[in-house]
Parts: C-alpha cells; structure tokens; sequence
C-alpha cells in the first residue's frame, strides 16, 4: 500500500519538472573563452610561483615598485640644472631690440641702461626710455658707431669719456633729457642736438665745440642759455638757439671784430626768438653773416 502511494506522488510531481533549456552556442563561447582566459592566468601565476628563482622575483619587484633611493636618483637628475647654453652674447638685446644691419632698435621699452650691443652696431636708436646715465662702458667696445639717438629719456649725467673711443662718431642725439652740462663731445661729430634739456651756460666748456671742424648742424633750443656758446666752429651751417634765456651778444659771437673782411660762408641759419634779447641793439655782431639771425629787432 505505502508503495503504491509513493508512486502516485511521484506521477504528480513529474510533470511540473521541466527540463533546463539547451544552452545556446554564444553563451558557450564565451563560457569558453572565459574559462581559457582563467586557465591562462592560472598556468601563468603557477609558472611564476614554480619556476622564477628567487633573484628573478627580486628584479621584477624592483622594476614594478621603484624604491625610495631611485625616487631621489630620478629627483636629481630631473633637476640637475641645464649646462649653459653657447649663444653669442649678444643675442638677448637682439631679442628685446630690433638688430638689423649694423643698426639697433631699442625705442619705448622702458630700458633704464644702454644695453650691451652687437660689436658691429653701427646706428644705435633709444628713444623714449628710462635711461637716466650714459657711460664709458656704454660703449667702451663699440668703435664703429656713428650714430647715437637718446631722444626722449631721462638722462640728466653723462660720465667723462663716454664718447672719447667713439672716433666715427658722426651724429650725437640728446633731444628732450635732463642735461644740465654738455660732456665731451667726439671730434667728428657733424650734428649735435641738445634742445629741450636744462643746460645752462655754465655748462657748456669755453672751447667744447672748437675743434670740432666737421659740425655743421647744432640744436641748443630750449634750454636755460644764458649766453651764445663760444668758440663755434666756422663748419656750422644751422645754429639753433631759440628758447633760451640768452639776454646779450658780442661782435666776437658769430664774427671778428677785429677783422672786418671776415666772412662767415657755411651758416646758412642762425634762430635766437623767444629769447629776451633785442637783436637790433647789436648791428655790428652780424656784419660777417649773409643772412640775419630769426629773432626780434626792436
């Protein structure tokens, strides 16, 4: 009877038992390649547990954990300073200026000191700066200058032998400073221009243009002149000296007065407006001239 019973539950249940479906052949590829990666990485943990001698280990460790002392090796050596590097030196006032054939451009970027130059500067042009002091280093090994323009600067010192190696020196340029004497002028200068500074007649040597036998242009205007300049070359051809507080002349100014044959031949203009002098008052000082000074006569 029990096993009759046992029976008939089990023809119940059968039924609601239903198989597992097949498994398709997708999910057994990559059950298969799951399974062969596992194998892989078994047999390869199981190599390098079974075969590597200990010193290999070692090595591998220190390749994939680098120990503090290699840190530092590293440290070092990124920041072991670079060996200096063999430019010529005279290629950082070639980056902040302009070089360009034997000229050099250095306007309005507020330099305060003459840079070093290119040893074959010929034309140096720096204007509209900060430089307050001109020096004999300046330009100690620049011989072949010819040209100088300081034009719109601060400076107010220019040191004893700033211009004496300059023996090419042609054109000086000092417009718009704050010069209250004038230095030693180069003998070859064939244009000075001075104008707008605070020279005083005090500050101008009795003989500082005399031997410059190649002058002929000279720009003095608007300063604080009390008196024309003496001794001026008979090279000159522009005189400018308006602005100035220039208050009396002499025959000697621009003539002999002892000699009146003496002609003055090479001046072609000579400017004394706005300066508190009547020119009228002094008929004999331009009797050598061909053309009358610009200024007032009565």
């Amino acid at each position: 009877m029990k096993t009759l019973q046992s029976t008939l539950l089990l023809f119940l249940f059968v039924p609601l038992i239903k198989p597992a479906p097949p498994t398709q052949q997708d999910s057994r590829i990559i059950y298969d390649y799951g399974t062969n990666n596992f194998e892989e990485t078994l047999f390869s943990q199981d190599y390098e547990d079974k075969y590597l001698d200990g010193k290999s280990i070692k090595e591998k460790e220190s390749i994939r954990i680098p120990d503090e002392k290699s840190f530092q090796l590293q440290k070092d050596e990124s920041t072991k300073p670079l060996p200096p590097k063999k430019e010529n030196d005279e290629m950082p006032t070639c980056l902040l200026c302009v070089c360009l054939s034997g000229s050099v451009y250095c306007e309005e970027i507020d330099i305060k000191a003459v840079p070093p130059l290119p040893k074959e500067s010929a034309y140096l042009y720096a204007r509209f700066n900060k430089i307050k002091k001109l020096t004999a280093k300046d330009f100690a090994d620049i011989p072949n200058l010819r040209r100088l323009d300081f034009t719109g600067n601060l400076i107010e010192d220019i040191e004893d032998g700033t211009f004496s190696k300059l023996s090419l020196l042609e054109e000086l340029i000092l417009a718009d400073n704050q010069l209250l004497k004038l230095p030693v002028l180069p003998p070859k200068l064939t244009l000075f221009n001075a104008k707008r500074n605070k020279i005083k007649s005090r500050g101008i040597k009795a003989n500082a243009f005399k031997k410059l036998n190649k002058l002929s242009f000279l720009y003095l205007d608007h300063n604080a002149l009390e008196s024309v300049p003496l001794n001026l070359p008979e090279s000159l051809r522009i005189i400018h000296l308006q602005g100035n507080n220039i208050t009396s002349i002499t025959d000697d100014t621009f003539c002999k007065a002892n000699d009146t044959s003496y002609i003055r031949d090479h001046i072609e203009e000579i400017r004394l407006e706005d300066n508190p002098i009547v020119l009228g008052k002094y008929p004999n000082s331009f009797i050598c001239l061909k053309r009358l000074p610009i200024g007032s006569y009565i």
